[in-house]
């Protein structure tokens, strides 16, 4: 997972002392100074560790949060794979109801060709009753003309003799005998065509209800698959805001740890910073002890010297030498830094595109030396592939303190580091090389200076210029 800057909450006063234990440097502090700075680095100290605990807690809540957040993924998740598998069902009925559907149209369609055949083979039927009836309405005109049945008995009564009689009596029967026949097929006929008319009106009814039917089912499986669809988006527009979260707080959990370290780091250059302090301390009162001893001497020596000149008249005249003091060398100006290194400012502090630039950029050949800008303790030192305060590069941190004042100084995009954390430093010393790492568009140093404790926001920070020999 990709790691962000560690945002500090903490504004540390850090006082990393430098000090030397020679008595040049001794005799410019007082042990009451000391105590003070003593008492003050161990208030700072209890500080750090209150904000330890804090961090340990708001470590324990966000812990808390990342394990109920990946158990609401694990049950999204879970109802994204019902939905899918709902979904997949829906395609498969949607499938298989469009199957039903296009069955039922070659249905219809055979229907339609069915209906056209019948349709042919009812205007034939017609055609035959009206030929039937056209015959039948011949004969009952004829018979009408001839007078119906009665002439039936006239060629019966008008026989000559028995044999005439048959053969009259068979040539009546075969007439009604036809006569009954086109009626018959005339019923026969009408009745088929009645019976055809039902049928195709009835089987045409019976597919249309089928298709209809099969088209409403077909409409409520894609609203059902709308809704799933529905559904599924709004899961998986949760279950990416649970993962963006999920990153948020794994991401603020990493920064919490960072800076437990860099707070860890801080704690132990404060511990160093107050070892040197009672060093400076033990290494003051020595010095008085022996300044006393020798003010002792010398006032026993020139006690000596006065008696010897009382007893001397030669002597007395003779004028006593004095003592001579040798100058403590200054040790920098007030809140005044040395520049890091050498080179051209190509870049100042600063607004630009948006954000601050929170320090100024040195620019220089890879490799030119970069020398701590005043003495201190070193916090920490940092490199890209360790996750912390991604973009600086090889970045270090020192700790000053500075007329009553602390400040903490950072160096970034170096080539190479020559310190490591809780290493105390001047001047004079190589911190590392000038180089082009982290976010970087050539080799340069940048250099930032903060009031108190190195913070992401760069709240502190001031304008190096302002600071600088």
């Amino acid at each position: 997972m990709k790691k962000h800057f560690v945002r500090f909450t903490i504004l540390t006063l850090l006082l990393a002392m430098f000090a030397s234990v020679n008595t040049e440097q001794a005799s410019a502090k007082t042990t009451k100074e000391l105590d003070d700075k003593i008492n003050q680095l161990e208030k700072e100290k209890s500080e750090l560790n209150d904000k330890k605990g804090s961090l340990d807690q708001n470590k324990k809540e966000t812990e808390g949060k990342i394990s109920d957040n990946l158990s609401k993924q694990g049950s999204t998740e879970k109802k994204i794979k019902e939905l899918d598998t709902k979904l997949d069902n829906t395609r498969i009925d949607i499938e298989k109801k469009e199957t039903e559907i296009e069955k039922t149209n070659q249905e219809i369609d055979d229907l339609s060709k069915e209906i056209k055949k019948l349709k042919k083979e009812i205007e034939a039927l017609k055609k035959r009753i009206e030929q039937r009836k056209e015959i039948l309405r011949d004969r009952l005109r004829a018979l009408q003309k001839n007078g119906g049945d009665i002439k039936y008995l006239e060629v019966l009564v008008g026989a000559q003799d028995m044999s005439d009689f048959i053969s009259r009596a068979s040539g009546v029967n075969a007439l009604m005998d036809s006569d009954k026949k086109i009626v018959d097929e005339l019923v026969k006929d009408q009745q088929a065509l009645k019976e055809k008319q039902q049928s195709v009106k009835a089987k045409k009814a019976e597919v249309e209800e089928k298709r209809e039917k099969q088209l409403q089912q077909k409409e409520d499986l894609e609203r059902l698959k709308k809704e799933l669809k529905g559904q599924k988006d709004k899961q998986d527009k949760l279950l990416s805001k649970l993962e963006k979260k999920h990153e948020s707080l794994e991401s603020h959990k990493v920064s919490i740890e960072d800076e437990k370290e860099i707070l860890a780091q801080q704690e132990s250059a404060t511990q160093k910073a107050i070892s040197m302090a009672e060093d400076e301390k033990a290494s003051i009162q020595e010095e008085k002890r022996r300044q006393a001893e020798a003010e002792k001497r010398r006032k026993a020596a020139a006690k000596q010297r006065e008696t010897q000149a009382k007893q001397s008249s030669a002597a007395s005249s003779a004028p006593e030498p004095k003592s001579s003091t040798k100058a403590t060398p200054s040790s920098g100006g007030s809140g005044q830094f040395t520049w890091p290194a050498a080179g051209t400012q190509s870049s100042g502090y600063g607004h630009r595109w948006g954000k601050l630039h929170a320090g100024i950029d040195i620019a220089n050949a890879t490799g030119t030396p970069i020398k701590a800008a005043a003495p201190g303790v070193v916090i920490s030192t940092n490199t890209p592939n360790d996750g912390m305060m991604n973009g600086y590069g090889n970045v270090v941190l020192v700790a000053h303190s500075m007329n009553g004042k602390t400040y903490t100084t950072l160096y970034g995009h170096m080539n190479s580091i020559s310190v490591s954390a809780g290493q105390k430093v001047t001047t004079d010393t190589e911190i590392g090389k000038l180089g082009s790492t982290g976010q970087s568009t050539g080799p340069h140093l940048h250099f930032e200076i903060h009031e108190g404790g190195w913070n992401a926001a760069k709240s502190n920070s001031v304008d190096p210029l302002t600071l600088l020999n």
